[in-house]
């Protein structure tokens, strides 16, 4: 009896042991954080807005408006967590269509654009007045909403060179009065059939040119300077017009608008994405003479719009 409490006792220890080992082998283990605590106290970063998203950025068919939605693309992407491309279109009305039908979700717009042409406005007024008019009224009808200005009019004018503005003795408009049947106009397609383009400026002014001539963006200030036309429509922030030795005159009836530049966007993209607020920061950051440079360098110098739009945001501090 004796030895069989003996064996009991020693069966016994030897059982403690091992559970005594297994909990020890246990205790090295670390304890699972509860799933409302992240490991090591610390909190994640949480984006402002959804996670990534996608926008494309749509263009008109000339050198500014591409840059200027580069300039979009890079402030986008270098600031926020989305991805911004960049879609070349046509003229105004294709650009404006693909927005409304959400195959676009911003472009560059200018606010004398959106005034006669959309809204089909005549009245000229001023350019706080122009903007708050389009502002409104583009969001009442189509969802649609115009950020703040970049701060540049890039209103229409006339160039012709320089050289026929002198022997004419050529200021304003008006002056042409006494030679336009002489004359060979040169404008875009879409300016000659614009009412706030060449039909409009017609009427105003009683112009009669000799001929009218269609022309590609490209071509307008090439064709005047190897004297194909005579005049030609031209954007006041155009960095060829005194690259090509050609100057402008005064609008002496005040016909065109104010054309100032605005991101014109999606109200629902916006409110999806409300990091696309950053566009904002470009706010009177351009002006005309700092738009006339930014074209040149493009359309002259040979430099791409990315590499013109990354300089620009970087010298302003934007990225």
């Amino acid at each position: 009896m004796l030895w069989k409490h003996s064996k009991i006792m020693v069966l016994l220890a030897i059982l403690m042991t091992l559970s005594l080992l297994v909990v020890g082998c246990g205790g090295d283990a670390p304890e699972e954080a509860p799933a409302d605590e992240p490991e090591n106290g610390v909190e994640e970063a949480v984006d402002e807005g959804p996670e990534g998203g996608e926008v494309t950025i749509g263009t008109k068919n000339f050198t500014e408006s591409i840059l200027l939605a580069h300039i979009f693309s890079v402030l986008i992407e270098e600031n926020t967590n989305m991805t911004a491309n960049v879609q070349e279109l046509g003229g105004t009305m294709v650009a404006f269509e693909a927005l409304r039908n959400n195959d676009i979700q911003l472009y560059p717009e200018y606010t004398g654009t959106g005034y006669i042409n959309m809204l089909e406005e005549t009245e000229i007024l001023t350019a706080e007045e122009t903007y708050e008019i389009v502002q409104q009224e583009f969001q009442e009808r189509w969802n649609l909403e115009w950020m703040q200005p970049l701060g540049f009019n890039n209103t229409y004018t006339l160039a012709l060179r320089q050289s026929m503005i002198d022997d004419l003795g050529l200021e304003t408009f008006s002056d042409l009065l006494d030679h336009d049947q002489d004359l060979t106009f040169g404008g875009t397609t879409e300016f000659v059939e614009r009412q706030d383009g060449l039909p409009g400026l017609v009427d105003a002014y009683n112009f009669e040119f000799g001929n009218v001539v269609d022309l590609d963006p490209g071509l307008l200030y090439t064709a005047v300077q190897s004297e194909d036309v005579d005049v030609v429509s031209a954007f006041a922030t155009d960095g060829r017009i005194p690259a090509y030795n050609l100057g402008i005159l005064e609008d002496d009836l005040s016909f065109f608008p104010p054309y100032f530049a605005a991101p014109l966007i999606r109200s629902d993209v916006l409110e999806q994405y409300p990091q696309l607020e950053v566009l904002n920061e470009l706010n009177n950051m351009i002006d005309d003479e700092t738009m006339a440079e930014l074209n040149f360098r493009v359309d002259e110098m040979g430099e791409t719009e990315d590499a013109v739009a990354r300089d620009f945001l970087s010298s302003v501090g934007l990225i």
